[in-house]
């Protein structure tokens, strides 16, 4: 049977809000596939004093039924009759059970909720009621809510503007797994991965439970990501489209803004995106970026030194990048199609730059790593340029002790080797920033690697810290 694996902050704040002198209401969202009803039922051992699962695209009625046929495995008198017709009868039957129960924190679970929130059905204002009339004025009511669509979690619900504003008192976005989790689900697992391919799925996958779970750990990475890639009958050979359309209303804007990021690895700004997606500027362009931040897919970062407005939008999501730099534009009847393309330089260069965004999806493990776990740090990004030269900083790491970290990145099969014609670029790089932003701090070129480096001239004169792989790994 499968366990729980990690999620060691969200089940310590289950405990506390659990045993709080007041009712507290929970609404978990997050991107779909990423465990969220599996961690509620974990962290609960499935004993709840209410449960209801929303159906997809029934009607009122339908849904009614299914929360009679809910309720009544809840209530000892076996006289509950389906609600009339509406959500306020349904929750009026949901208080009077829970007030016959003698649990100290009664924990009502409503999962795929947005589900239940059915055109025309008053599902949201019952809701509504039932909280403020009801739970809220009680010290005994858990409430959980969880739901794949994040629209209607993030605008309906927590963003609510009418009588939930401000109920929520507490939210929990459930991100993917980080490397140690990954490492700790494939050791329950006995996969007899070493770190180095766990980095090659985590570079397509991401931390994605579910998307993990279909790995086969007799084959090796890339023979799994031939075959839940590139095979029709795979896992991820069809499910972008779901993916999107699954979270998002009208996904057609989601899915726009994805591919183009997908398009300029640095990642565009905010008029950029609208010019390259031919999207409308204003609050419906806003709401599309925002729903894509919270859910993973994207991030919003700042260029150093320079103001808010020029932020840059970049695609996060490891999957999404590698449906569209490959699953999507690959027409091959190849059944070894991924195996066969090892070591290309096309897959060398999508390589590098997903080995990036696995070091910036795990900047706590390389603080840690770097000894400064404890310093406050802004992370950022850097581009410079004179009449004669160019250059690009992926991750600036800006401490609060007057220490500045540039940081590369190289992902590579063995230890990596600083040659002569890099050292310059590196050279050329540190010099420019120090130029051009007159920094006072102490600069340090930091290389993060796979194997660690060859330690030759080159990389005793330029580089103050070294991290491989393992740091990535770091709980």
């Amino acid at each position: 049977m499968e366990s729980l694996i990690g999620r060691k902050k969200e089940l310590t704040e289950f405990n506390r809000l659990s045993n709080t002198g007041a009712s507290e209401f929970i609404a978990i969202y997050g991107r779909r596939r990423v465990g969220k009803t599996f961690l509620v039922r974990e962290a609960f051992k499935n004993k709840f004093d209410f449960y209801l699962t929303g159906m997809a695209n029934v009607t009122l009625t339908q849904q009614l039924s299914n929360f009679h046929l809910a309720i009544t495995k809840y209530d000892s008198t076996g006289i509950i009759t389906i609600p009339a017709n509406s959500w306020l009868n349904a929750f009026d039957q949901l208080s009077s059970v829970l007030e016959k129960k003698k649990t100290k924190k009664k924990i009502v679970f409503l999962d795929e909720m947005p589900w239940l929130d059915t055109p025309r059905s008053g599902f949201i204002q019952a809701l509504e009621y039932f909280w403020n009339s009801w739970a809220s004025a009680r010290k005994d009511i858990l409430l959980i809510v969880c739901g794949s669509a994040a629209s209607w979690m993030i605008n309906t619900l927590i963003r609510n503007k009418g009588g939930l504003y401000n109920r929520v008192t507490h939210r929990m976005k459930l991100d993917p797994f980080t490397l140690h989790e990954c490492e700790q689900y494939f050791s329950s697992r006995s996969g007899a991965y070493d770190r180095y391919q766990l980095i090659q799925l985590y570079m397509v996958m991401g931390g994605i439970p579910f998307y993990l779970k279909q790995v086969d750990t007799g084959r090796s990475a890339a023979q799994n990501i031939n075959k839940l890639c590139f095979n029709p009958e795979g896992i991820l050979f069809n499910e972008f489209d779901t993916l999107y359309r699954s979270l998002f209303n009208n996904a057609e804007k989601h899915i726009s803004v994805i591919e183009a990021l997908s398009k300029k690895a640095k990642g565009m700004t905010r008029e950029e995106l609208i010019r390259a997606a031919k999207m409308p500027g204003g609050g419906a362009t806003t709401r599309t970026l925002l729903e894509l931040e919270e859910s993973n897919f994207i991030k919003k970062y700042n260029f150093y030194g320079r103001k808010e407005k020029n932020s840059l939008y970049q695609l996060t999501d490891f999957y999404s990048l590698f449906y569209l730099k490959f699953i999507n534009r690959e027409n091959t009847l190849d059944e070894n199609h991924w195996l066969t393309g090892l070591n290309t330089p096309k897959q060398l260069a999508w390589a590098g730059y997903a080995f990036e965004q696995v070091c910036f999806a795990h900047l706590p493990q390389i603080k840690k790593g770097l000894g400064i776990a404890g310093v406050q740090t802004t992370a950022s990004s850097w581009t410079g340029n004179t009449k004669q030269k160019g250059a690009q900083i992926d991750l600036v790491l800006e401490r609060n002790d007057r220490v500045i970290n540039l940081c590369e990145t190289k992902f590579s099969i063995d230890t990596f080797t600083i040659d002569k014609k890099y050292a310059e670029e590196l050279r050329t790089k540190v010099s420019l920033f120090r130029e051009q932003t007159q920094t006072r701090k102490a600069v340090f070129l930091t290389m993060i690697t796979t194997y660690g480096l060859n330690r030759n001239m080159h990389a005793l004169s330029l580089v103050q810290n070294e991290l491989t792989m393992d740091a990535l790994f770091e709980a």
